[in-house]
């Protein structure tokens, strides 16, 4: 999600643009894989930008907030608590009215944390309700490659958004994207938990529902990405605010990273 102000129009772009989904996706097998990163928040090991050598930092590692809410240094009750396993990551207007919300990212100003080339990447979430909300779990990487596992938007509570970026120069061929919705039951995002990954082979990306395969296409990237993932709970997108839910929370239950057995 970096450039954000191109996100949406990107997203709206792309979506007539996806690839076919092969005939060998199928629901993903995790005997086949082993645990390479585990993010259990049991507790939250989280600073600013990694001073402390923290597992997470709060902004994202090229400085680039986005949204209409800017991501807020963690303090002891904002905007990151954790209770019971559960992080729940809030976003609320502070004393002077400007809205704050939080950022997880899992390397720091010198890309320095955990990456991994290929694997399957998951987290399990409890979306906000409400207009302008716009939560995500997504995976960068230092080559230019971004891989939005959810994005979802509030005003439009029955899809959710998988995406592809490709972040280059003009001599490079330019900002490249493409996207697949996904049609849910209506609030069935916002009123339990639901499981977002995506597996990344060599050739082959593949994005899944609760384990079940939605999208799957040839990796469109001449590059070999190390990604790293995020977590936030970001508000507008474009979309209005006015009658955004304040406060507002994003609960996530795990952040895991699997990598193939063999």
């Amino acid at each position: 999600m970096s450039h954000h102000v191109m996100a949406r129009a990107a997203i709206a772009a792309a979506a007539t643009l996806a690839f076919a989904v092969h005939s060998d996706a199928a629901e993903i097998d995790l005997s086949k894989f082993r645990i390479a990163f585990a993010e259990e928040f049991d507790f939250i090991d989280v600073s600013p930008w990694g001073e402390n050598g923290s597992r997470w930092i709060a902004h994202t590692p090229w400085n680039g907030d986005f949204g209409d809410a800017r991501f807020a240094d963690p303090a002891p009750d904002h905007p990151f608590t954790v209770k019971n396993g559960i992080l729940r990551i809030e976003a609320r207007r502070n004393a002077e009215g400007i809205w704050e919300s939080g950022l997880l990212a899992g390397v720091n100003r010198d890309w320095e944390g955990f990456t991994r080339r290929y694997g399957y990447f998951e987290a399990r979430m409890k979306l906000p309700p409400g207009d302008g909300v716009w939560p995500a779990f997504w995976l960068n990487s230092r080559e230019g490659v971004e891989l939005d596992v959810v994005e979802y938007y509030g005003h439009d509570d029955d899809q959710f958004a998988s995406v592809w970026h490709i972040w280059a120069d003009e001599d490079e061929g330019g900002h490249r994207s493409d996207a697949k919705w996904t049609a849910v039951e209506p609030g069935s995002l916002t009123d339990r938990f639901n499981t977002y990954g995506v597996l990344v082979e060599p050739f082959k990306v593949t994005f899944f529902y609760n384990r079940e395969p939605i999208w799957q296409f040839e990796a469109p990237w001449d590059v070999n990405p190390s990604f790293f993932p995020l977590v936030n709970l970001a508000l507008g997108s474009g979309w209005p605010i006015d009658e955004t839910p304040d406060p507002s929370y994003l609960y996530v239950d795990y952040i895991r990273v699997y990598e193939p057995t063999d």
